[in-house]
């Protein structure tokens, strides 16, 4: 595995734990070689995980797009930044540069993101791996929800068998590592 997309909030939440998950998935990316690709801001959460990945020395790579690098303020040590015209090119460009995608907590555009990936899986446009950082039982509400439409026959997949979960960084990335058929289980 070369890279993998993290979504995850632009604030830092209200318990110290998400910034902490947010410092060791960074440097977990890093101890592994695996490109952190992200939204590129040097807020919160965002922040703490380019700052850990890139003082491990690991590679980081921003994607936003030019109506929010006009307002807002941007890392500026990442190893790339991609600035796209419109969100919809941001999410694809996001997508094209990843082998996986993990959710930390976060709002409501990490949800959309994740979704969106996760959706994109369900129907066959890609095979990559997605995960859910469940830290502090941030996504328990979530994996009902799932597990609920899922039991009612919405899901033709079944939830567990398209995205991994834990409340651990390290299992998280062996979770995502065990699911590729590909020498890239080799970066452990």
């Amino acid at each position: 595995m070369n890279s993998i997309c993290i979504f995850l909030g632009s604030n830092t939440g209200n318990d110290p734990l998400y910034m902490q998950a947010a410092r060791e998935t960074g440097l977990e990316l890093a101890k592994r070689n695996i490109t952190c690709v992200y939204g590129g801001s040097s807020t919160g959460m965002m922040n703490e995980l380019a700052d850990s990945a890139l003082g491990a020395g690991g590679k980081v790579i921003g994607v936003t797009v030019q109506a929010l690098k006009d307002k807002e303020q941007f890392h500026k040590g990442l190893s790339e930044l991609h600035v796209t015209p419109t969100m919809h090119e941001r999410k694809k460009m996001m997508i094209e540069l990843s082998d996986g995608f993990i959710a930390l907590p976060g709002g409501i555009g990490t949800y959309e993101e994740f979704f969106e990936v996760y959706t994109l899986k369900q129907l066959g446009f890609h095979s990559k791996p997605c995960g859910l950082l469940n830290v502090n039982n941030f996504y328990n509400p979530l994996e009902l929800m799932m597990s609920t439409a899922e039991g009612e026959g919405f899901l033709k997949t079944p939830y567990a068998e398209s995205v991994s979960v834990s409340g651990s960084v390290p299992e998280l990335f062996d979770l995502l590592l065990d699911t590729l058929d590909t020498p890239a289980k080799l970066s452990r």
